[in-house]
């Protein structure tokens, strides 16, 4: 890919718009990613999701400045390739029949050291969970919000991480294949 030919991008952003705290509407971000040069953004639910086209080259830090520049706090970013995304979506090793008990969590790094251990101890007996290179899926069929796994998942892996579900996911897959991206 040469720099001329734009890339396309999966941008995961962490703890906005959260009981009131970290407040930064999709129409504000639409127009932060475009001052930074990203073309054709589009977003999805208020939770910070967006793909967009921009040049190759690493998203995140730039993207994490502006909306501290802008917005008054710290965001944690995930900026993937199009291509990392897509990825990690077919080696999903679960069953995706029902789009909330599936999560995949998109890891900053491979985890060089993760604690498979203890989170291997905090899995339900109903939980399943697996580890391919940046993602961390967990299937939790009780529901997610019951799961003492996911609440500590990022701590035992010892990256940063940030977690959507299979229907979220999926709808960012259709925005990336969309013709006008």
């Amino acid at each position: 890919m040469t720099n001329d030919i734009p890339a396309r991008y999966v941008l995961l952003l962490r703890g906005i718009n959260v009981g009131g705290r970290n407040k930064l509407p999709m129409k504000s971000l639409v127009g932060l990613l475009e001052s930074l040069g990203c073309r054709s953004v589009a977003t999805y639910i208020q939770s910070g999701n967006a793909v967009f086209e921009g040049q190759p080259k690493p998203w995140s830090s730039p993207i994490a400045r502006a909306i501290e520049q802008e917005f008054g706090f710290s965001a944690s970013v995930l900026c993937l390739t199009a291509e990392h995304f897509l990825r990690a979506i077919e080696a999903t090793p679960f069953d995706t029949q029902d789009g909330k008990t599936l999560h995949l969590y998109f890891l900053e790094s491979t985890p060089k050291s993760p604690n498979l251990e203890k989170l291997d101890a905090l899995r339900s007996a109903t939980e399943r969970t697996a580890l391919l290179d940046q993602c961390f899926y967990l299937y939790a069929p009780d529901g997610v919000g019951r799961s003492k796994l996911a609440a500590t998942a990022e701590r035992h892996l010892g990256v940063t991480a940030t977690a959507r579900n299979w229907n979220t996911v999926q709808k960012l897959r259709h925005m990336l294949e969309q013709k006008n991206l």
